[in-house]
């Protein structure tokens, strides 16, 4: 086989992993964390054997809706990072962008971060194993962010991550509680937590050369 066809099938291969992708998200939309591999199989018009085949199991097909999803927030996050408002406005709008994206998607976010309250028999899906590092890569991404813009003196890689993961953990605790029980506004949700937030983040000067925060 030369590169060309090989080249061609990969496409193709790519092709009709994102067309799967697709028809996932549809049934994740509808059934939330109760969306099944047979459910997924019909939507894509395929039957079970050819959707293990491209995703091993359920546990394969979380992973890679897991990075569709969390690709495209992490782009929103950084969008509301890079905005040309102050501190305060910014850390603001990034909190709010975290909660919007669940908010207007939640079947989807009880699907990854839920999966199991209706797994409805496919077998073997560990929720802590999928979902934990789905958090640990935005604690990570956020860490990142923080140690890139801010001076937080000798120790700044080692107190950027624990900032990082302290604040993913923080919007993720309070943004699941928020969305089961819509104790208030968005709006004010934002403010409280930005509020918990800002007296650190007030107090840290920007790193020299940085983009700034």
């Amino acid at each position: 086989m030369d590169t060309t066809q090989r080249t061609d099938q990969q496409r193709s291969a790519d092709r009709r992993r994102r067309e799967l992708l697709e028809a996932a998200d549809r049934v994740v939309l509808r059934d939330g964390p109760q969306a099944s591999m047979n459910a997924i199989a019909a939507e894509a018009g395929i039957t079970k054997p050819i959707l293990y085949r491209h995703f091993g199991d359920k546990g394969g097909l979380y992973a890679a809706l897991a990075k569709r999803h969390t690709d495209a927030l992490l782009d929103s996050l950084r969008a509301a990072l890079d905005a040309p408002a102050d501190r305060r406005e910014r850390v603001e709008a990034t909190l709010d962008t975290y909660l919007a994206a669940i908010e207007a998607r939640p079947q989807v976010y009880r699907f990854l971060m839920h999966p199991a309250e209706g797994s409805q028999g496919d077998q073997g899906f560990d929720v802590g194993k999928h979902s934990a590092p789905l958090l640990r890569r935005m604690g990570e991404e956020l860490a990142q962010v923080i140690e890139e813009r801010l001076d937080l003196g000798p120790e700044s890689q080692r107190l950027a991550r624990v900032w990082g993961h302290g604040i993913v953990g923080m919007m993720h605790a309070a943004g699941d509680w928020w969305l089961g029980e819509r104790p208030c506004s968005r709006a004010e949700l934002v403010r409280s937590l930005a509020d918990l937030l800002w007296g650190r983040l007030a107090a840290a000067g920007d790193r020299v050369g940085g983009p700034g925060f």
